[in-house]
């Protein structure tokens, strides 16, 4: 295993009028391939600007940021671009779709702009909607809406994959169940997985556990043992 994701002292400043806010404030740590990564913490406590900056869609002040040994953070505007369009799959909290367009065609949308995708049919058959890809989003369920934006991020064939409260807007059980499909994408396609919640108790099925505090890591936790998702409770 080596150090796939690795931050190097990285430091963020946000101007608030007059007040200056350190969204990060000389942040270090590293993240494995192939790792499923949970980064914890209390709102304003600095997870998504660490998201936002691996991403490529938001830049350090000072420090160093890799992804598989390459120098995220002395990008410029147009490699950034190139950055997440190949390298990055992203998944939030809201699904994203486009909503005249059918589960496949939005998946499809996604494959069409990267260098080697996976095929969009098979990738919505691999996260359960072999049967939904020719519906609407409209026509979905919430949770169905959010495994086509897995699905989605899944087709670039991305080196990695980001989730930003993934669950946020999906009850208990569905929440459950994407965060098994998340689980399973990682251990079955050996992509690193980081996930961003304020939900203490998913920690319990991460292999490293980052926690955040006032814009600084707190603690880091590698876990030998994850709990399967089915056994976790909040």
């Amino acid at each position: 295993m080596k150090d796939y994701v690795l931050f190097e002292k990285v430091t963020k400043h946000y101007q608030v009028g007059e007040q200056t806010i350190a969204a990060t404030d000389n942040v270090s740590f590293s993240i494995e391939e192939g790792e499923f990564c949970v980064i914890v913490g209390p709102s304003g406590a600095g997870k998504t600007t660490v998201l936002n900056m691996l991403g490529g869609m938001d830049s350090c002040d000072s420090g160093t940021i890799r992804l598989d040994g390459r120098d995220i953070s002395g990008l410029n505007e147009k490699q950034l671009t190139d950055y997440r369009r190949h390298d990055v799959g992203f998944v939030f909290q809201f699904y994203n779709l486009v909503q005249n367009l059918t589960a496949v065609e939005n998946v499809e949308l996604a494959s069409e702009i990267c260098r080697n995708p996976q095929d969009a049919k098979e990738v919505l058959a691999q996260v359960g909607l072999s049967e939904r890809m020719l519906n609407f989003p409209a026509q979905l369920s919430g949770g169905e809406q959010q495994r086509v934006s897995i699905a989605r991020a899944l087709a670039k064939n991305p080196k990695i994959l980001l989730c930003d409260e993934p669950t946020g807007a999906l009850d208990y059980n569905t929440g459950k169940n994407i965060l098994q499909l998340l689980q399973d994408t990682c251990r079955q396609t050996g992509k690193t997985v980081i996930v961003i919640t304020h939900n203490l108790a998913i920690t319990q099925m991460a292999d490293r556990v980052i926690h955040f505090k006032n814009g600084a890591v707190s603690k880091m936790i590698i876990n030998s043992t994850p709990v399967p998702v089915e056994r976790i409770e909040w």
